[in-house]
């Protein structure tokens, strides 16, 4: 019996081996982008994702991001929605970006909330065109009071 069952074991084994493909094209595991920027229809945002690693909770960041205009007809972005009230887009909403010129908007989080965070970031440009991009990190809980006093430290003297 005990044979049986290691033979079915061993030729299980190899079967789950024999099915899994070293072929990695097309998809990504969730590691860094395939690429550095992405373009839609003529805006090239420079990064499709900010990482701001770990941040201390309640301090505030910010992260600017570039557009590119890479079409040959100028664009105008309408307006930038973010995923959270926790995440505000600025940029300037009366500039028409000419072919080749670039634009930036810059993001801000208030690192409120303990814990980790992707929020996106949506672009509506020439009135219905949209574009994604994302930020992400993890805020960390900051002590309530301070470290206590050392008392040992005049002892060094």
């Amino acid at each position: 019996m005990k044979k049986l069952l290691l033979i079915a074991i061993i030729c299980a084994s190899g079967s789950f081996a024999m099915a899994q493909k070293d072929d990695h094209s097309g998809h990504n595991h969730g590691g860094a982008p395939a690429a550095s920027s992405t373009t839609v229809e003529g805006i090239q945002i420079k990064e499709r994702e900010f990482d701001f690693g770990k941040i201390p909770q309640g301090k505030p960041v910010t992260h600017i991001f570039e557009v590119v205009n890479s079409s040959k007809a100028p664009y105008k972005i309408d307006h930038v929605q973010a995923s959270c009230g926790c995440t505000t887009p600025v940029w300037d909403k009366e500039k028409t970006i000419a072919p080749g010129e670039t634009s930036i908007i810059t993001v801000g989080y208030n690192a409120a909330a303990e814990g980790p965070f992707t929020k996106t970031i949506t672009v509506t440009y020439n009135g219905n065109q949209n574009s994604a991009f994302q930020i992400k990190g993890e805020v960390w809980k900051t002590p309530v009071t301070s470290a206590p006093a050392n008392e040992t430290l005049n002892d060094l003297n």
